[in-house]
């Protein structure tokens, strides 16, 4: 495969298949992606999700690093393999239904924009490393966030302590 074709295809990958290319909230519009990651992932338990929650990130560092000299910009707003390849990351261990998807939707997003310490220090890293790092640690402060509302709901509304 030709250096053109492999870089033609990480960009795509890196956009989101064309999410990315959204005028407003390319962030917001590529992290759909991630919802289709978790569904279909999901029902193959607790180890594939572990597992696709560390390799899907390895994965969007080089995609994100072709994307990032591509297009000859730090971080360019298009590139949002970072945000749907991590998302699967704050939902490990959670039920994948309506209420803690969009739960964790919202709250990947809010922790991505905000990029409490160390994130925002870490987007600093040069290529797709730099670009995907702050997201990783974002989706992290999702996940125990995430865990910490679906624990209470369980308890307070649904009367059982989840495992």
């Amino acid at each position: 495969m030709s250096s053109s074709i492999r870089t033609k295809l990480a960009v795509a990958a890196a956009t989101g298949f064309g999410l990315g290319l959204s005028p407003v909230a390319s962030g917001t519009a590529g992290t759909l992606l991630g919802i289709p990651l978790v569904l279909l992932l999901w029902p193959l338990g607790l180890s594939v999700q572990i597992a696709a929650a560390a390799a899907l990130p390895l994965v969007a560092i080089p995609i994100c690093g072709a994307a990032e000299r591509a297009y000859g910009k730090k971080d360019d707003g298009r590139i949002v393999a970072d945000e749907y390849l991590t998302f699967p990351l704050c939902m490990v261990g959670l039920p994948a239904v309506p209420w803690v998807m969009a739960l964790a939707f919202l709250s990947h997003r809010v922790f991505d924009i905000l990029k409490p310490p160390p994130a925002r220090g870490l987007q600093a890293l040069k290529g797709g490393l730099g670009i995907v790092i702050d997201d990783v640690f974002a989706s992290l402060y999702a996940l125990a966030f995430n865990w910490a509302v679906y624990w209470s709901v369980s308890r307070m509304f649904l009367g059982v302590t989840p495992q």
